[in-house]
């Protein structure tokens, strides 16, 4: 008695997982091509599709759900942040990988998911603006600590201007419906490190 109890509780747990991941793809997919505010719980559950019931069990609250989603992105290596750990390449492709047009099924150019989610949450003490500014702040560290490796003058600085080469072409890409717009960042970025490389001035 004590092991069928024991695997109606792991069936259990496993259908929980499933619906949890439903609800997190769903989100993912309309937050991008809704915004997240336009995006309703309803709509959420509707698209997983799970009942309003097993979406309030996962998430309390949208915030939550939008925060989930943010760290999900985060941990799936498909960010901007996510593209300097890349293994098998040297500091500088990289940094240079920043530009590249983004691997994405979707119909037409989105930019940075982070700074969408803090412009929709303005308020800099919100939770989401506030998860948003680390991971912004993580992506200027690891450039950081790539230029540094690269020999780069002045790194902090270096790192600074071209993370926002970055997040501004993004920006542009999803603004002008340009999915390779980061080739024109990526020029001023390779003239960037070109000129803070040892040996040069």
């Amino acid at each position: 008695m004590g092991a069928e109890a024991g695997a109606e509780k792991a069936t259990t747990q496993r259908r929980g997982q499933g619906a949890r991941e439903r609800i997190l793809t769903a989100a993912a997919r309309l937050f991008a091509e809704q915004g997240i505010t336009a995006t309703g719980m309803e709509q959420v559950a509707a698209e997983a599709p799970v009942s309003k019931r097993t979406l309030y069990l996962h998430f309390r609250t949208k915030s939550d759900l939008v925060l989930a989603h943010l760290r999900a992105l985060a941990e799936s290596g498909s960010t901007l942040a996510g593209v300097l750990t890349l293994e098998g390449l040297d500091p500088r492709e990289r940094i240079l990988r920043l530009f590249d047009p983004p691997v994405t099924d979707a119909a037409v150019a989105r930019g940075c998911p982070f700074i969408d989610a803090a412009a929709e949450f303005p308020d800099p003490e919100s939770p989401i603006h506030a998860y948003a500014r680390e991971q912004k702040l993580l992506m200027v560290r690891l450039v950081a600590a790539l230029v540094t490796e690269l020999g780069c003058e002045e790194p902090d600085a270096l790192a600074e201007q071209l993370v926002t080469l970055a997040d501004g072409a993004a920006s542009r890409a999803m603004v002008l419906n340009e999915a390779d717009y980061g080739r024109h960042a990526r020029a001023a970025a390779e003239t960037l490190l070109a000129h803070a490389s040892p040996g040069t001035g």
